[in-house]
């Protein structure tokens, strides 16, 4: 990890939104004020500008299964699609606004999908998925030597793979002309690049960024100044990162050595497991999963989490891009 240089936010200026969420791993904010998570206990929990909440929990029907929300995509009509992080198979599911539960896409190549990551929408409408590994249980996937995620898209109503064989693939993120894709490789600790052709299908992948020591990309977005920024897992970091370059300056970081040095040793050896990621030692931070742009002018920034139970808030010195979803709960 080249150029990295010191924190940019001060931990105690971080505050807190929400409470009681359960392991809410992915954040979405709107231009109306309004914060959406991915909630465990299985749907999507909404808190509005005025900080009330409500927990929009699915009404599992026509043999759904009971979801296990990772990444959310909010839709223009109201609904969201959630991937299903189930046990050994995953898929999309559409959740509507009054909980009500259907399948979106749940196979590829005939067979079911794997537990899933991410679902993101581009500003082109297209939906794109990921798949960390095939390996089941995904622990076994938490390897330097294990490349066996993808990335897939999903088009009239199925799922298609463009890039293969990626170190546990997480978050991605599209560029607003939806030419260039980026993907987080968690446990490779790479960030990657395709260019996105007419067809949708991804090419000229490329190293964009290789990180050292702790840490574990998930999180994945973009400022106004094009640089990309990063959240790692276990070391509870943001990096902002030259998609040009690849040097990484430190925004925030809230970790304990001693407990990074026992994950590192266990990373090293191949005997990387749950309580790696199921434990952490930190001041305030609950091992931060994504990151979310956020306040009417995109200043802010929102942080999920994969232990906590509450949104971690701070004043951004950068501004970020508008996801496609920014404008679709604005107020009439």
């Amino acid at each position: 990890m080249r150029g990295l240089s010191g924190e940019a936010f001060n931990l105690d200026t971080l505050k807190s939104m929400g409470q009681g969420l359960v392991r809410p791993e992915c954040v979405l904010a709107t231009r109306a004020g309004n914060f959406y998570t991915a909630d465990f206990r299985g749907g999507v929990c909404k808190i509005d500008a005025q900080g009330k909440q409500n927990l929009i929990l699915g009404k599992y029907l026509n043999g759904c299964p009971e979801l296990k929300p990772n990444g959310i995509a909010l839709l223009s009509d109201g609904d969201f699609l959630i991937a299903h992080l189930g046990d050994n198979i995953g898929g999309i599911y559409r959740l509507s606004p009054e909980g009500e539960v259907s399948p979106f896409v749940t196979h590829i190549d005939g067979n079911p999908l794997p537990p899933s990551n991410f679902i993101y929408l581009d500003h082109q409408g297209r939906l794109w998925l990921t798949v960390s590994t095939r390996q089941n249980p995904r622990a076994k996937g938490y390897r330097s030597d294990v490349s066996d995620g993808y990335i897939a898209i999903i088009e009239n109503g199925k799922a298609r793979i463009v890039a293969d064989n990626i170190g546990y693939t997480n978050e991605v993120f599209v560029t607003p002309d939806g030419k260039k894709l980026y993907v987080n490789a968690t446990f490779t600790r790479e960030t990657l690049s395709y260019d996105i052709d007419a067809d949708n299908n991804l090419l000229n992948c490329k190293i964009v960024a290789s990180y050292g020591k702790g840490i574990f990309p998930d999180g994945l977005t973009m400022d106004t100044q094009g640089q990309l920024w990063v959240t790692s897992i276990v070391s509870n970091t943001v990096l902002r990162v030259d998609p040009k370059s690849g040097d990484s300056q430190v925004m925030i970081q809230d970790v304990d050595l001693d407990h990074l040095d026992w994950v590192e040793q266990a990373y090293q050896t191949h005997s990387m497991g749950r309580p790696h990621l199921d434990n952490v030692n930190s001041q305030v931070l609950q091992n931060i999963s994504s990151l979310a742009f956020c306040s009417e002018d995109l200043s802010s920034i929102a942080l999920g989490c994969l232990l906590g139970d509450t949104i971690a808030l701070s004043a951004s010195p950068y501004q970020g891009l508008p996801p496609a979803h920014w404008h679709f709960d604005d107020k009439a």
